[in-house]
């Protein structure tokens, strides 16, 4: 009887144990996620006077410069996508005034290589003089995070199960794929988890291929995502498609007073960043997207 009730009380211990650590898992992960308001009013950069269009440049530029900087390294997509996310993290604890983003960048890239184990050598002669400043980059990305950086999910792997599972045409899986890589160049995967922005990339994807994906109408609540969280991802996406669409349009040419000699030709503007996958775009409450 004696045995029974220590086993039981083991048994009961391990279970709330357990429970604890889940619970403390959750609140962790939680810590990384951020309403827009927060991101646009509240983060540490703005309270050094570096306003939201001057964020989102530097944004763009760390993403810019770790693509280039991945691909000069070989190290995968996923790699490369990873260390986005450790920056875009760092830079919700951290402020832009204070910490170079380069630096932080370099830094990402290569802690972001021992996450996936891809080891990436700092032997190499373009990055050896920089060696220290890089090291001591980590070590400040670590302390930040108090080394939850380590664990990044991104929307990979459940959007290639979702594929999967759905049977996805090999169209809508390239725009799918497309997709995910322009995500995680925003504040979107500081917003939804890898899960919510995989499916509605799905859904996405689907209405710009005019394909039926899933055997029923609501197939997005077979991967936890609800209608209404749903129409929430898709209208964010769609206001980050829309916004980057602006900005790669040239700005109108200035009329001029005087007539330009015919040989000479007027200059043409490209104020064109790092480009979104081109999709016509399509108002998010038209019939039959839901």
């Amino acid at each position: 009887m004696g045995e029974e009730h220590q086993r039981k009380r083991s048994r009961q211990h391990f279970e709330a144990e357990e429970a604890r650590h889940l619970s403390l898992r959750e609140c962790e992960t939680s810590r990384w996620y951020f309403s827009r308001e927060e991101i646009e009013r509240s983060s540490p950069s703005r309270k050094d006077g570096i306003d939201l269009p001057k964020e989102s440049f530097l944004r763009s530029s760390y993403c810019s410069f770790l693509q280039r900087l991945g691909m000069q390294l070989h190290v995968s997509q996923v790699t490369i996508g990873c260390a986005m996310v450790m920056c875009h993290r760092f830079y919700m604890r951290q402020s832009h005034a204070k910490n170079d983003w380069q630096t932080i960048a370099t830094a990402s890239l290569f802690l972001a290589c021992k996450a996936e184990d891809e080891p990436c050598q700092l032997s190499n002669e373009c990055y050896h003089e920089f060696k220290e400043i890089i090291l001591a980059g980590e070590r400040l990305l670590l302390d930040t995070s108090a080394f939850h950086l380590l664990d990044v999910e991104l929307p990979y792997k459940p959007l290639a199960a979702a594929l999967n599972r759905l049977n996805a045409w090999p169209d809508l899986a390239t725009a799918a794929w497309n997709f995910v890589h322009d995500w995680l160049r925003t504040t979107l995967c500081l917003q939804y988890k890898p899960h919510v922005i995989a499916t509605a990339t799905v859904h996405l994807a689907a209405t710009f291929q005019n394909a039926k994906v899933g055997s029923r109408r609501d197939w997005w609540l077979e991967f936890g995502v609800t209608t209404k969280l749903l129409k929430e991802v898709i209208q964010e996406m769609y206001m980050l498609i829309e916004v980057n669409r602006r900005r790669a349009m040239p700005p109108p040419r200035r009329e001029v007073a005087w007539a330009v000699p015919t040989v000479i030709k007027p200059p043409v503007h490209l104020a064109r960043g790092y480009p979104f996958h081109s999709y016509p775009m399509q108002s998010y409450r038209q019939p039959g997207i839901w």
